[in-house]
Formats: C-alpha cells, structure tokens, sequence
C-alpha cells in the first residue's frame, strides 16, 4: 500500500506559507502550526527519498525558495535551547502540568535538520539554500566541535537515550533538560551528513573559505574519527549507533563501515583531493600532523569498503614526505553568516524576559488548547505512516520473523501469526497491561475520550 501523508497540492500550500519567526514567537500558535506543516513536509520527504519516487517536496522547497526559511528557523530553535530554555527551567513559577508542548519546541531542531539531510543531498537544494549555506556551514561547525569536546571528555556511554527510562527523575523540567541533551546527539550526527553534500557540491569560494580557513573542519573531521562518538564498548561488546539505536556488532562484523564513517570519509576526501580545496588549505606543520594520523585508520580492509580512500591514502603519503606552499594570499570578497549573529543581537540581554513571557503566554495551554493539539498532534503522528519511515521491517516478538500484525491492545509488540501471540501472551501480558494502562491515563489526562 502506498502510504502518503501529503499531496503534492497540500505540500505546495504549506511550503508557501512557511516564514520566519522571532525568537519571542516560539510556541505560539502561529508557530505551532508551521511546525506541523514542517513535521509532515520533513515525513513525506524522507517516504519520497526511501520509495525513490518523484521528490516534490524537494522541488518545491527548491523553487519556492524556501530553503533559507528552514536554515533560520532551526538556527532560531539552536538559539532558543541555548539561551532561553535553561533560563526557564529555573524559574520558580514554571511548573508545567504537560511537557508535551514543550518538549514539540525542544524536537523542532531535530525535525528540520532532518528534512534537510533530506533535501541536501540533491545539488539543486544546496544552490538553493543561496547564502543560508554559509549559516548552515557554521551551524554543522558548532554541532561538530561540541560533540567532539563532549565525547573526549566523557566518552560516547554518555549518549544514550535510553537511560531516560527506569530512573526517577526530579521534576518535568530535569526530565526536559535529559531529553534536549539526549536529542542533540541525534541532531549532531545529521548535520555530519549535512556537511558531507555541502563538501559534494559547493563551489563556492566563501563557503570553501569558511570551510577550510575559518574552522579548519578537516582537523574537526580528524578529531570526530579518532574519538568516534557513534561506537562503544559495553561490557565487553561493540555497539555501534545505526538507525537511531545503539546496536550489538557481531565479531566478524567489527570493521563493517557505518554510514556516519563513510559521510566523514567522504567530507575529508572532498575537502582535501578536490582542487579548489587544495588551493585554500594551509597544510602547515600542525594542520599537517593531523591529517597523518588519518593514515593508521587507512586499512586495507577500510579502503576495500570505500575504493576512493586509496585515493586519499596516497595522497597522505605524498604529504608526509612534502612540504606544500602555503596558499597565496589574495584579496577575497568573502560573505559572511548573518542568521546566528543576527538572532543574538536583537535578542542580547532579553533573554531572562523572554523566559517570562514565554512562560506565562505559551507554555501556559488551557485544558481545550491541550486538547486541541494532542488531536492536531495524532492526526500528524498517523501510525500507518510511523511504521512506513522504520528502516527495518517489525519482528516477530515470539519467533524473531518479519511480522505484519500488531497487539491491539497496547500496539507495542508485532507478530507474524495468531499462534505466535498466543504463544508468546504469558510473556507480553504484563508488559501490555502496563502500556495500555499508561495510554489511557495520558488521555485521561488531556481530557481526550477514547
């Protein structure tokens, strides 16, 4: 079955009405209801991308010039969790009954960051984006940077969603605060492959400039290979983050490149061997240092799985046993990224009022506004389409096959016959009851009737 959430008619009126908001605007209605739209543009996207069908919600954002919109608003998001939401979780007169509303505003980020590694990896959306890819460029930067110092200093056992579970937090906004934390690891692993089809298809010489000059993200992208913040050990075994979860590696499989080492292989091999990119770069002594530590990662077994690395690894040869010039000095008209320093400037210094407010107009629903959002939220999160989006088919919770039915009751668990879920009940049963319960007292909560 063809599973959609939009049709392109409804796409192209959603897409026309995206616009930008300021930062005192965040969780309003109005900004509520753009989110929405951003949710299923970012859904239908990613089903047109994994069916290879007609990408008209590439095309559209493409045309309408929308593109820069997406860029601002995700930036709008970063700043808004960086300057404003801790400030909120500390005023004594915020405690919010839901975090649902919330916790929307929180995932925004991630939403648009995803539809973009989405649409990115066309060449047509990067010439798109225009100007907006220089405040993209940066945003990856810092995304980048931080994830790095964070893993270096505390490991990757820190990124883990799932020890949100099974814990008593203290309080909704702790609760908030985990789960910001929690997600910005998934953020920062799609702005990895953001920034690889930027180095695709960019020839633009101030985006190469802020590249390689500016932040020196080869060195980054060095960094983010040694310390490799999407594998771990755990208890003795190999876990390796792949489709949004931390997974088991079997032993034969422990060199099996992921999808987030090609996207970093693949930025080094476009920033270093492309030749605009090498004109740029200042291969001095500590740039130099850096990028040869690339070569005890060069295997043979790596270079089999990526043949272009050979490439790459000869060229690390040569450069051990060269000095290259330095760039030529020349006089450049560089742009400039103005989304993230425009957005702290109008808003330096009201941050604190803006936490006021916000608390006291937007995170402050009524019973019938929650009402009318969790409804306007189901509609959004239909579970026909959720299931079409998993990357791995559901398994069997009795036997471990492909399944296609569900439980009924708590629609947790998957089977592929009758017999398997009546094998498997005295084992579900207690799980089910617990999920159904748990569903029924939310609704209870938010006054919804079944």
């Amino acid at each position: 079955m063809d599973t959609s959430v939009l049709l392109p008619v409804e796409a192209e009126g959603f897409i026309q009405s995206l616009e930008t908001f300021t930062l005192k605007d965040i969780g309003s209605t109005r900004w509520f209801r753009q989110h929405e739209y951003i949710e299923k543009l970012n859904m239908q996207a990613i089903l047109n991308a994994s069916a290879m069908h007609d990408e008209f919600i590439k095309e559209l954002l493409v045309s309408y010039g929308k593109i820069p919109v997406l860029v601002h608003e995700m930036i709008l998001a970063e700043v808004w969790k960086q300057k404003v939401f801790p400030i909120l979780c500390q005023l004594q007169d915020f405690n919010p009954k839901n975090t649902f509303h919330l916790y929307m505003v929180i995932h925004h980020e991630a939403t648009i960051i995803n539809l973009l590694e989405t649409i990115m990896f066309h060449k047509d959306s990067c010439e798109a984006a225009d100007d907006s890819v220089l405040d993209l460029v940066d945003y990856c930067h810092r995304k980048l940077t931080l994830l790095v110092s964070k893993t270096t200093r505390e490991g990757a056992t820190t990124h883990d969603q799932h020890n949100l579970t099974g814990k008593t937090l203290e309080s909704t906004t702790k609760e908030l605060q985990i789960q910001s934390s929690a997600l910005e690891f998934e953020i920062t692993l799609k702005a990895v492959s953001v920034l690889r089809y930027i180095t695709d298809h960019t020839d633009s010489v101030s985006v190469i400039n802020r590249m390689l000059c500016t932040h020196n993200v080869p060195c980054v992208l060095v960094q983010l290979i040694d310390c490799c913040p999407w594998n771990r050990w755990k208890a003795g075994e190999l876990e390796k983050y792949i489709n949004g979860k931390w997974q088991k590696i079997h032993v034969e499989d422990h060199l099996k490149m992921t999808k987030l080492d090609g996207q970093v292989w693949i930025s080094l091999y476009n920033l270093l061997l492309k030749e605009d990119c090498q004109r740029k770069y200042d291969f001095n002594s500590f740039n130099k240092s850096q990028l040869l530590k690339l070569r005890g990662f060069l295997t043979e077994v790596l270079i089999d799985q990526l043949p272009n690395l050979g490439e790459l690894h000869r060229f690390l040869a040569h450069l051990a046993i060269t000095d290259p010039a330095p760039p030529k000095k020349e006089l450049i008209l560089e742009q400039i990224p103005e989304m993230w320093n425009n957005i702290v400037r109008e808003n330096s210094g009201k941050w604190k009022a803006i936490a006021k407010y916000q608390v006291k107009e937007t995170f402050n629903p009524s019973e019938s506004d929650l009402r009318l959002q969790a409804q306007r939220l189901a509609q959004t999160y239909n579970l026909d389409v959720m299931e079409s989006l998993i990357p791995e088919r559901p398994k069997c919770g009795s036997c471990g096959k492909e399944a296609a039915k569900r439980c009924s009751r708590c629609q947790g668990e998957w089977y592929c016959h009758r017999e398997c879920q009546v094998k498997h009940w005295p084992k579900h049963k207690k799980a089910c009851q617990l999920m159904a319960e748990t569903s029924e007292k939310i609704q209870q909560d938010l006054h919804i009737d079944s």
